[in-house]
């Protein structure tokens, strides 16, 4: 399957009477994108605010990040099963907003929802301080259920990133990436010679707000199956977790996902890359067991020899990872696990739920249990109101000067399991 990836890059977004994009710059008419979020009734209200690079600005509770996507040609659209119809997507053109994101934020919805700084110490721990941020803020209709609110603010983020995307659909990119993976057959002819390896991404799926949709269908309802790599690039799976927001993947690290493009890089010079595995984090041992069993069967089909596996989330998912560590290796396959830790606030704790021999090959994102201070900034979009509530924070945390006295747990990526942070060990 190949898929050419068009990037237009940009540089600022401004409100405007018309939506356009011109010159690098992105306008949007407010009230166009309030429309389009208001068709969600759950939601009382939405408003709309830019977060730029290097300004004093902090979001919270940050619920998701979407970067904008538009497919041009090629069968579906983004984030099909979803907001499009159920097509298998992955192939032909599909233009992506690069440096830019949609930012959904308001009231809180789970207690592990984030915090983006977009100046100071907190934005050297998250990628998206680096974003132009459009930030959706969403108020729930009185009396509504936490799930209700979820779904409303995850499918508004998701119709106005949409939205914007279509406004790439007649641009040409400033620049153009192709990636491309044969069937595994054809594979095989082409780098015989070459170590066969693939990626086995763990998705969040524990229920109670803890959910990953792949096609529009909760990942905690499916068996592991291979995707091509690419399909995830037009938005096959989208986040609706409020995991802790240092080791959550947003949308967008889903339709960035850093594994898969360094494995892209290397595809056809150091290893040939088979594929992508998807398998769930659930919550009862059995079903631990029965997605470890068939994740490890599908390394063996594939004939793998060697396989790199992300984790999202911490502790009981930690379990998850270390089973398919270890069942995967007992099939002959080398095995890399990519976590993070919570080691305490001084590091000396048991990094991780479990271990086993088997994972000896291991890449963190760092100690989400880190402490760290965070200077006051001038203006907050969304609310503090929750700030001593999130996981990581504390009844202390929002200080008498404004500052914020908080573990790693409370930056959105600050310890992402993809590689999509700026902390990590090996």
């Amino acid at each position: 399957m190949k898929l050419e990836l068009g990037k237009i890059f940009i540089k600022d977004i401004q409100f405007a009477p018309e939506s356009k994009i011109e010159d690098g710059i992105l306008y949007v008419n407010a009230d166009e994108l309030t429309a389009v979020a208001m068709t969600e009734e759950k939601l009382k209200s939405v408003s709309f605010d830019i977060a730029r690079p290097g300004e004093s600005v902090r979001i919270t509770p940050v619920k998701d990040v979407i970067e904008p996507r538009v497919k041009v040609e090629g069968p579906g659209g983004v984030f099909p099963g979803v907001i499009n119809k159920v097509t298998t997507v992955g192939s032909g053109k599909t233009y992506a907003l690069k440096g830019m994101a949609v930012v959904t934020a308001g009231p809180i919805v789970g207690f592990q929802e984030g915090v983006i700084d977009m100046c100071g110490l907190g934005a050297e721990y998250t990628p998206f301080s680096k974003t132009m941020n459009l930030c959706l803020v969403a108020e729930p209709v009185d009396g509504v259920e936490k799930h209700e609110y979820e779904e409303a603010v995850r499918l508004a983020g998701l119709k106005v990133a949409t939205k914007i995307g279509e406004l790439a659909r007649d641009l040409t990119p400033d620049e153009v990436e192709t990636y491309e993976t044969p069937d595994i057959a054809e594979g095989m002819k082409l780098y015989p010679d070459l170590p066969r390896v693939a990626y086995v991404q763990m998705l969040q799926s524990q229920g109670l707000l803890h959910d990953t949709y792949v096609y529009g269908v909760d990942a905690k309802k499916i068996l592991p199956t291979i995707l091509y790599p690419t399909e995830i690039m037009d938005g096959a799976i989208i986040s609706g977790n409020c995991v802790s927001a240092c080791d959550k993947n947003p949308t967008y690290v889903h339709e960035n996902n850093k594994v898969v493009e360094e494995l892209y890089k290397q595809h056809g010079k150091t290893i040939n890359f088979v594929g992508q595995i998807i398998t769930n984090e659930n919550v009862y041992l059995a079903d631990k067991e029965r997605s470890s069993n068939q994740t490890a069967k599908l390394c063996r089909m594939l004939g793998l020899d060697a396989v790199i596996v992300s984790q999202e989330g911490f502790g009981n998912p930690d379990t998850d990872l270390i089973m398919n560590c270890k069942k995967i290796e007992a099939e002959g396959v080398k095995t890399v696990i990519i976590t993070d830790e919570y080691a305490g606030r001084d590091g000396k704790s048991q990094s991780l739920a479990d271990a086993d021999p088997a994972a000896d090959a291991v890449v963190t994102g760092g100690n989400a249990n880190e402490l760290v201070h965070l200077p006051k900034l001038d203006r907050v979009i969304g609310t503090l109101a929750y700030v001593n509530k999130i996981a990581g924070a504390s009844e202390s945390t929002l200080q008498p000067d404004g500052s914020l006295e908080v573990e790693l747990q409370v930056i959105t990526g600050a310890t992402n399991e993809t590689g999509f942070g700026t902390l990590s060990a090996r």
